[in-house]
C-alpha cells in the first residue's frame, strides 16, 4: 500500500504540518497528563479509522510505559475498569468531539461538566485542542491512505 500523496515530501504539506506540530508541542507541554493525551489520540484515531495514527500513538504510549492491557481496552473503555474517572471523562469528550456530526447539538453539557470536574481550564483548553489536532491529522492520513505499521517511536522528533 502506498499513500496517494507523499506528505513528507510535499513542500506545502511540510509548511502546514510545521504548524500542526507546533500546536501539538504546546499541548504536549501542557498540564494535561501525558497518558490521557495518548489515550485520547488513540481513541479518536480508532473512531476515524486512521491506521497510521493508531499505530503511532499506541507505540508512543507503549514506549512511555503504558500497559498493554490499557492500550487493548481503549476501544471499549466504557466497560473497562482500567481507566480513571478523569481519563473516562476525557475519552467521552474525545468521542463526542470526534463524532460531532453524529449528535444533534454536538458535545453534551453532561460530557462537558464531567470533564470540567476533572480538569482545570488550561487542561480543558489543551484537551479541546488535542481533540481538534488529532482529528485533523486523522483526516489527512485517511484521505491520502497513509499506510501504517512502520512507525518507530520518536521518528518524527
Amino acid at each position: 500500500m502506498e499513500a496517494r500523496l507523499d506528505l513528507l515530501d510535499n513542500p506545502l504539506a511540510g509548511k502546514l504540518f510545521k504548524h500542526f506540530n507546533a500546536a501539538g508541542r504546546v499541548i504536549g507541554e501542557s498540564a494535561l497528563p501525558a497518558a490521557t493525551q495518548e489515550l485520547v489520540k488513540i481513541r479518536a484515531s480508532q473512531i476515524n479509522g486512521c491506521a497510521f495514527c493508531t499505530d503511532m500513538h499506541t507505540k508512543d504510549a507503549d514506549a512511555a510505559g503504558e500497559s498493554a492491557t490499557r492500550l487493548h481496552m481503549v476501544a471499549v473503555w466504557r466497560e473497562a475498569k482500567v481507566f480513571t474517572d478523569a481519563e473516562r471523562a476525557a475519552l467521552e469528550l474525545a468521542e463526542q468531539g470526534t463524532r460531532i456530526a453524529d449528535a444533534a447539538g454536538g458535545v453534551t453539557d453532561e460530557a462537558w461538566a464531567n470533564a470540567a470536574k476533572h480538569y482545570d481550564e488550561d487542561q480543558l483548553a489543551a484537551l479541546i485542542a488535542l481533540i481538534a489536532v488529532i482529528n485533523a491529522y486523522n483526516r489527512v492520513n485517511v484521505i491520502v491512505r497513509q499506510p501504517a505499521g512502520d512507525y518507530v517511536p520518536g521518528m518524527f522528533g
